[in-house]
Order: C-alpha cells, then sequence, then structure tokens
C-alpha cells in the first residue's frame, strides 16, 4: 500500500509540474504575443509622430506649393483653382435669393431672404437622387433637379416672392472637380463620389442646369457657380468681414482663400476692381516628403481608386482615419494574435470601422471602456476583450486622430503664412483673422478639434494665435451659394444706385 501511495504521489507530482510547464509556456508565449503587439504599436507611435519641427515643415512646403500652384496649372500637386469670385459678401446684401448644392446622392434646394447680418430668412427641402439617374444621361439628371427646383419655386409665399418685373437668381454649388472659366460657367472634369454620366463630362454644368430650367418653364438665372468650400468662405464672411478662409474637415478636406490678384502670376486679364480673388486650392492633393507616412498609409493608398493622389486629404480626413485604425488592428492580429489564434473576418473587410465608430471609441470615458467593447462586438463581431487590450485600441484611435489633426493645423499655417497672417505686423496687432471651418470631423470629433487648435495655437505662439480665430460655420455651402448669387447679381449696380 506505501509503494503505491509513492507511486500515486510521484505520478501527480510529475502531473503538477508538466501542468506548470504548460502554463509557463502559455504565459511566456502570451507575454511573447503581447510584446510584438506592443513593438507594432510602438513602431506605429514612432512613424507618425508630429513633432513642431516637422509640422514646420509641412507648413513650409504647402506655402511653396500654393506659390507654385499660383504661377502656373500644373505647376503644383496644388491646383489653386480661380474661382472667379472677387466680390465677396459683406454683409449688406439685401434681396431674395436661391441655391442649388449638389454634392452627392442627395442635393438640397435654398430660398433665402437677405436682411442684411443677422436678419436671414431660410426655407430648403433635400431631394434624394434616383440612382439609375446617376449612371444615366445628363440630360435627365438636370431635368430631374430642375422639375424638383421648379415645385420648390411653386411654394413661395408672399413674404419670399421677388419684386415684379425681375428674374430669380441662382448659386450653384457643385462640389465635384470642374474647370471654372467665370463666376457662372465651368466644364465637368470628372465624376466623383458614385456618379458617372458620361455626357456630362466636358460640358458646361451651368449651361446643362439652364437649359433644363427652360424645359421646365422655370425663369431663373445661374449668377454663380461655387465650390462647396468658396461656399463656406462666403458663408463665414457675411456674418463677420474678419474671414480670410474656409477649411472643410469632412469627409473629404479642402481650403479656399482670399489672396491678393496681383500675386495670381498665372490669372490673365483685367485685375478685379475689388484687387481680390478667392483661391480654391484643393489642397486634400498636397503631398511632402515631410508628411509622416506609416505602411498602412501606403498600403491604404495602394489598394484605393486613386493611388497617389490625395495623400494629404487621406491622413487628415473623415474617410480615411477609422480605415488607418483598422489596418493597424489587422496587423496586431496577424503578427501578435491580438485577438486569439484566428483573425476575426469581420477585420479583414476595408472601410469597416468607419470614423464616427473610431471617434466613439476614442472619446469612451466609462471606467471599463464598455463603448469600446460595445463597438468591437457589434461591427467586427469580436468578444471578450480585456481591458488592457481595449486600452490599447483607444491609444491607436489617438494615435491616428493626433495625427490628422497636427497636420491640418500645419495645413492652416501654410496659408496663414502664405497671406502673411502668422506674423504681428506694426500698426495691426490686434487685426483678427478668421477661419470658417465646416464638416463633421471637425463638428462632431470633439479631441480631433480640440488638438487641431492647439496645435494652431502651439505653431503660431501666444501673441499671435490671440488674433487667429477657428469658428464652425454650419451650412456654409448652402447659404455661402444664396450669398454669392446676390453679391454677383445682375440688379447689383441698380440696387447700389438707387
Amino acid at each position: 500500500m506505501g509503494k503505491v501511495a509513492v507511486a500515486a504521489t510521484v505520478v501527480c507530482a510529475a502531473a503538477v509540474t508538466a501542468a506548470a510547464v504548460v502554463v509557463v509556456r502559455h504565459r511566456m508565449k502570451n507575454s511573447g504575443k503581447w510584446a510584438k503587439a506592443m513593438e507594432i504599436l510602438k513602431e506605429f507611435e514612432d512613424k507618425c509622430g508630429t513633432p513642431v519641427s516637422k509640422l514646420r515643415q509641412v507648413a513650409d512646403a504647402m506655402t511653396v506649393e500654393m506659390h507654385a500652384g499660383l504661377a502656373s496649372d500644373g505647376g503644383s500637386k496644388l491646383k489653386m483653382l480661380i474661382s472667379y469670385v472677387d466680390n465677396l459678401p459683406t454683409g449688406d446684401e439685401t434681396g431674395i435669393f436661391y441655391a442649388l448644392d449638389l454634392g452627392g446622392t442627395n442635393f438640397r434646394v435654398l430660398r433665402v431672404k437677405l436682411g442684411g447680418v443677422g436678419n436671414v430668412k431660410k426655407e430648403f427641402k433635400e431631394v434624394s437622387i434616383p440612382p439609375n439617374l446617376m449612371i444615366g444621361k445628363s440630360e435627365d439628371l438636370f431635368d430631374f433637379i430642375a422639375g424638383e427646383l421648379a415645385k420648390f419655386v411653386a411654394t413661395e409665399d408672399e413674404d419670399m416672392q421677388i419684386p415684379p418685373g425681375t428674374q430669380r437668381e441662382l448659386g450653384f454649388t457643385f462640389s465635384f472637380p470642374v474647370k471654372q472659366s467665370s463666376i457662372a460657367g465651368g466644364t465637368l472634369v470628372r465624376w466623383t463620389k458614385g456618379f458617372n454620366i458620361e455626357d456630362a463630362v466636358g460640358a458646361d454644368v451651368v449651361e446643362e442646369l439652364t437649359k433644363a430650367m427652360e424645359r421646365a418653364g422655370l425663369d431663373m438665372r445661374v449668377s454663380a457657380l461655387v465650390n462647396d468650400t468658396v461656399g463656406t468662405l462666403a458663408g463665414g464672411r457675411y456674418g463677420n468681414s474678419d474671414v480670410i478662409a474656409a477649411v472643410i474637415l469632412g469627409t473629404g478636406t479642402n481650403a479656399a482663400y482670399v489672396e491678393r490678384a496681383n500675386a495670381i502670376p498665372k490669372w490673365q486679364g483685367l485685375l478685379p476692381k475689388s484687387g481680390e480673388m478667392v483661391i480654391n486650392m484643393e489642397w486634400g492633393n498636397f503631398r511632402s516628403s515631410h508628411l509622416p507616412l506609416t505602411e498602412y498609409d501606403e498600403g491604404l493608398d495602394g489598394d484605393s481608386l486613386n493611388p497617389g493622389e490625395q495623400i494629404y486629404e487621406k491622413l487628415i480626413s473623415g474617410m480615411y482615419l477609422g480605415e488607418v485604425v483598422r489596418r493597424v488592428l489587422l496587423k496586431m492580429a496577424e503578427e501578435a494574435e491580438f485577438f486569439g489564434d484566428i483573425v476575426p473576418s469581420k477585420l479583414q473587410k476595408p472601410f469597416i470601422l468607419r470614423t464616427p465608430d473610431m471617434s466613439a471609441m476614442h472619446h469612451d470615458s466609462t471606467p471599463d471602456l464598455k463603448v469600446v467593447a460595445t463597438k468591437l462586438k457589434d461591427i467586427l463581431e469580436i468578444s471578450n476583450t480585456s481591458l488592457k487590450m481595449r486600452k490599447v485600441i483607444v491609444e491607436v484611435c489617438d494615435l491616428v486622430a493626433t495625427r490628422g489633426a497636427r497636420l491640418s493645423a500645419a495645413g492652416i499655417l501654410g496659408v496663414l503664412k502664405k497671406i502673411g497672417r502668422d506674423t504681428c505686423k506694426e500698426g495691426e496687432e490686434n487685426q483678427k483673422s478668421v477661419i470658417a471651418m465646416d464638416g463633421g470631423l471637425f463638428e462632431h470629433y470633439t479631441k480631433f478639434r480640440n488638438t487641431m487648435q492647439d496645435t494652431l495655437n502651439e505653431l503660431l505662439g501666444e501673441e499671435i494665435s490671440k488674433n487667429i480665430i477657428v469658428e464652425l460655420s454650419n451650412d456654409g455651402s448652402g447659404l455661402g451659394a444664396a450669398l454669392l448669387a446676390a453679391s454677383h447679381s445682375q440688379y447689383l449696380e441698380y440696387i447700389e444706385s438707387t
């Protein structure tokens, strides 16, 4: 009996030792995986760093590219498009004007009654475009738009009617690439955002709309064709004469600003009376060797519909931030088994992690990061994550958002440098420079917005930053188009002389 007991004890001891070895090996394996995940995170952090010295290089590069783009067409990655807007709203505009805002699968028609700053009455209607019209014929699309516009005009009440004997005037926000030839003329370069109407490419979009309005029996003149960023600038200027630039940070990104007309070498013809010209930068296409690109950005760019293009946009805009986070997490899953032995299949799907979801995780203030856990489960079907893992995911979100926000601030500094608003000149110590901002990324992603503002202050220094104001300009593009119709009205000289 004694020998059996000893033998049993020996067997048990051996089993315990073997189990302990397995546990130790498992822990070592897990700690090795965790170390690998931390290595991936650290490398990403290092590669996407944005120290002030680098941001200043980015700002300087932006200014250089602006000069090059103003000198000649094709001279820079920045198109620096002449908008033909040389009269921005002053705040004194009065009358009733229409706007058509076409920028995606929906469009808006607006009716605006202007009675000076603070006295604006607005009515609008949003219309979805049937999918078949997005790939059909130009005439069909514009007939549909003109028909909806005519229906909207028919709802005018007595308070919103134009004076007898005058023609209704419209500002047309058209957020697709256009080669503009005048304030109210421009040919479509190419479609984006799911549209593909071949016979419209190369056509003047104002002419197409005008012909459609005539077919609909609508007597209306297009007074201004504008890009949404230029519209935001106009909307901002109407309420504040210190507005000198507009930046959109939403799904995509762009900037427009007021330039001295004599500082545009590629401008042909007489200089405008105002001496100013609004430039649509198309800054999403900016690129520089100073931009902190990582393997994840290069992969995203290579897999995109436009490789090598819109590099700056792919670093800072809402379309792409969540996708960069997904790519970092995917590498952790593949190389460090971050989510277990099997790579979650949903994590392999491009663009499944949208920036609003990334923002929700980044702003999670619950002690156990419950929002992060819920988003992982609902979107990626990943459950049973530890708090330690969830903290890493928040850190990835923070790195991507911080880089984007700081690079956005560097871009704004580049614009301010170009127009000499980055320094304090004698006698102009109190001159304010206001940047009108629009877009869901800026409006709703609080940490992104705050980081961008803090970085801009850091780059400008305490004295200058007191005079640089960044403010949200909601619905700038729709209202801005109506305002530009007013400031370029055919009745302007008559109004001014009475």
